[in-house]
């Protein structure tokens, strides 16, 4: 499943804005597919998800591996398709379109076909390819424009490279692109995450996320900062970053409509807006995760592990969960919150078959209280007071 971080700070100068009615949302009957591709040329200083050197293994094994699973799949009900890691454009190109002619094959009537890159990685030739098999959504990593910062990201690439994977992507004919970006790494201060800011705008992509560092411990940035090689971003400018970022990105146009995302309206990202509707989700690949609505599984994250169990016919799911009722209501209701559009009380009653007025009495009283919930036009969301607390709001959400 494609993780989605948290930011760590919020705006309590610019609204959230919450009456906005452009986010498309997607059918209660559809899901989506992520297919996880474990490699990296290098691993990135800062990253804690599974991935290992392209170097290492045999790309093409794990490829086949990925689509004998994809065919086992009960794919009728894809609309969005999500291809990530890692990094899926340090593929082979050919075992790149073999993948993605399968996905296109198994799920016919997707409406979102998003393939993450890395800046440096793509050329004309594998855009263009993308391009004509239907891919239709483009994420570029790029994390940074002040190559400082990139350097201390662990990063492979330059500022100059994501201005030319954009403009590549542009030529062949990709309309819809999205850039990451990560606010308070180590060193940096206002004036250059405003470069960024400007940068990024200047490009114009269609969509942009924007999440704050998280320092994990055992990583090897992480590690940088216990041995007093790096400083990490004290709090306070983490959360004046975030603040600037809401009203830099929303004075260009972009509508923020999820804590961490921005999108030119039409342009939110709908594989992720299944997540936090809570739909169903197939994820194939090693550390992949899906989700019936009362199961979740997640296979196995080593790829010789997972390719093995493919191979000889066997499960490549190492963890299954029940989901209980309950604990599918209060994951709904928390992933419902993260939203521009929070709660739909209506949409929620026929989801759960609940009413959240009634089974969030008291949380939803007591921060309606705080100013941070606002009920309005049938639904239950975050005010811009709540975001800098978004966590403390939304764990009494998270169970009963």
């Amino acid at each position: 499943m494609k993780r989605i971080k948290k930011v760590q700070a919020g705006n309590t100068a610019t609204p959230f804005r919450s009456g906005v009615n452009s986010m498309c949302r997607t059918s209660q009957n559809s899901s989506g597919l992520y297919a996880h591709i474990p490699f990296c040329k290098s691993k990135c200083a800062y990253c804690n998800f599974y991935s290992e050197p392209v170097s290492l293994h045999d790309t093409n094994r794990l490829v086949q591996a990925l689509l004998k699973e994809l065919s086992q799949a009960d794919t009728r009900l894809v609309r969005t398709i999500y291809i990530g890691g890692g990094s899926p454009s340090c593929l082979p190109l050919s075992e790149l379109e073999e993948l993605v002619k399968a996905i296109r094959s198994k799920c016919p009537n997707f409406v979102e076909f998003t393939i993450e890159c890395n800046p440096g990685q793509v050329n004309p030739e594998m855009l263009e390819l993308l391009y004509n098999l239907g891919v239709n959504r483009i994420s570029i990593g790029a994390q940074s424009f002040d190559d400082n910062e990139l350097k201390c990201l662990g990063r492979i690439h330059n500022s100059k490279a994501i201005e030319t994977a954009m403009y590549q992507a542009r030529q062949v004919g990709f309309k819809n692109i999205s850039l990451d970006l990560i606010f308070a790494i180590c060193g940096s201060t206002l004036q250059k995450w405003q470069e960024s800011l400007d940068h990024a705008i200047a490009l114009n992509p269609e969509h942009i996320s924007a999440y704050s560092l998280t320092i994990e411990p055992e990583t090897p940035l992480g590690k940088a900062i216990e041995e007093g090689k790096f400083s990490a971003i004290d709090e306070s400018t983490d959360r004046a970053m975030y603040e600037q970022t809401i009203d830099v990105l929303t004075k260009a146009g972009y509508e923020h409509y999820e804590i961490s995302n921005f999108a030119k309206p039409g342009y939110e990202c709908q594989h992720n807006i299944g997540y936090w509707q809570n739909r169903p989700y197939i994820g194939i690949g090693p550390a992949a995760a899906s989700s019936t609505g009362t199961c979740r599984m997640q296979n196995f994250s080593d790829i010789k592990t997972y390719v093995n169990a493919i191979e000889s016919g066997q499960s490549c799911v190492e963890e299954s969960i029940l989901i209980s009722d309950i604990e599918r209501i209060c994951e709904t209701a928390v992933l419902n919150l993260r939203t521009i559009y929070g709660i739909d009380i209506e949409e929620f009653k026929q989801f759960t078959g609940q009413n959240p007025c009634l089974l969030f009495e008291e949380p939803i009283r007591i921060h309606c209280e705080q100013g941070l919930l606002n009920i309005e036009n049938n639904r239950i969301f975050l005010t811009a007071k709540a975001l800098p607390i978004a966590d403390y709001v939304l764990c009494d959400f998270a169970s009963l």
